[in-house]
């Protein structure tokens, strides 16, 4: 699951590391905002879900891994604690997923325990924890000679 944020970065790392082991290809699902009213939404292969997808498409080249674009579009409004991670699962659940790589600090009601809970009350896909991006400052401190 990508979100377009920092915490992309260890989720690809740790999916990349278990389809390596297992020989499998990856389902990329890319997390976008809601669909407005009468809106079309965006094919998998568009160029909205390839921006979310861009942190990761380097390092599959580089692992020589498959992959398969999906869409998920987080709920408008209010639908209750475990709607997104619902709409997340039914995602990953269509296209035949059966292990899921979430960032435990994900995006509110994304992270990975919302979507291990939702995953439990479902019955699957087993849902496997990211670490967040490790804190690193931009510039180094020296202090003044």
């Amino acid at each position: 699951m990508l979100a377009d944020r920092l915490d992309d970065v260890p989720v690809v790392d740790e999916a990349v590391r278990l389809a390596v082991a297992r020989g499998a290809p990856l389902l990329l699902i890319a997390v976008l905002p809601p669909l407005l009213p009468r809106s079309v939404a965006p094919r998998p292969d568009g160029a909205t879900v390839r921006a979310v997808l861009g942190r990761a498409l380097p390092r599959l080249a580089r692992a020589g891994i498959g992959y398969q674009p999906a869409v998920c579009h987080r709920p408008a409004g209010q639908g209750g604690r475990l709607c997104a991670a619902k709409g997340l699962l039914d995602v990953a659940v269509a296209h035949g997923c059966s292990w899921l790589v979430v960032s435990r600090s994900g995006p509110t009601e994304l992270d990975a325990s919302t979507v291990m809970e939702a995953a439990a009350i479902r019955g699957g896909p087993f849902i496997h924890a990211a670490p967040p991006m490790p804190w690193a400052p931009l510039v180094e401190h020296r202090p003044p000679a």
